[in-house]
């Protein structure tokens, strides 16, 4: 799927009308949605909890505060990618406070053009964070189907007094004989002895 294709969820967390209208109109519904605008970094927050958000994008300072630890706070979490807006004269030092924590910076103000190319990179590195997840995620279930597969054998050993290779082969031997994964073969022998 390309990134032409693909949907994000944004939260704008911006008190500047005019910046807000210039979103607007960059985020169509056709490629994000939903798009949740809100003026305070408390607003941010709340709805932050909520839900989660594949963008974030702070127009610092808000009225209730700077935007920086909430933009860190964000920016650490998995899934979001932040971007955070400041002054020119600022740029250098928030940069160097936010960039380990994954913050993506901009200096205002800032054009159309740029706005738009900042979002395309946003996309490209939520697309990579996606593939890291997909990746965390299958390492995560190949462990736990050893943790099941182990339990299994442990339980063949201890009812059926076999020895760790024979215990080990028969769960691959009855997978293949029914086509059906070790996990499966795994979770059978725990129901049946526990």
């Amino acid at each position: 799927m390309s990134l032409k294709e693909r949907f994000y969820s944004v939260l704008v967390v911006s008190a500047a009308e005019k910046l807000n209208i210039a979103l607007s109109d960059l985020l169509p519904e056709s490629h994000y949605q939903p798009v949740r605008i809100v003026s305070s970094v408390s607003a941010g927050k709340r709805e932050w909890n909520a839900r989660s958000y594949d963008f974030v994008m702070i127009n610092s300072p808000l009225p209730d505060d700077a935007g920086i630890r909430f933009a860190i706070d964000t920016g650490s979490t998995e899934g979001a990618v932040v971007l955070l807006l400041v002054r020119e004269e600022l740029l250098d030092d928030v940069r160097d406070k936010v960039a380990e924590h994954g913050v993506f910076t901009l200096a205002k103000p800032l054009s159309r053009p740029v706005l738009a190319l900042a979002l395309d990179w946003m996309a490209s590195a939520r697309e990579r964070l996606r593939k890291l997840e997909k990746k965390t995620l299958s390492v995560e279930e190949k462990m736990e189907e050893i943790r099941i597969v182990n339990r299994a054998k442990w339980l063949l050993i201890s009812e059926l007094k076999m020895e760790e290779p024979q215990a080990h082969r028969f769960i691959e031997k009855q997978a293949m004989d029914l086509c059906i994964s070790k996990r499966e073969v795994a979770e059978g022998i725990i129901k049946t002895y526990s």
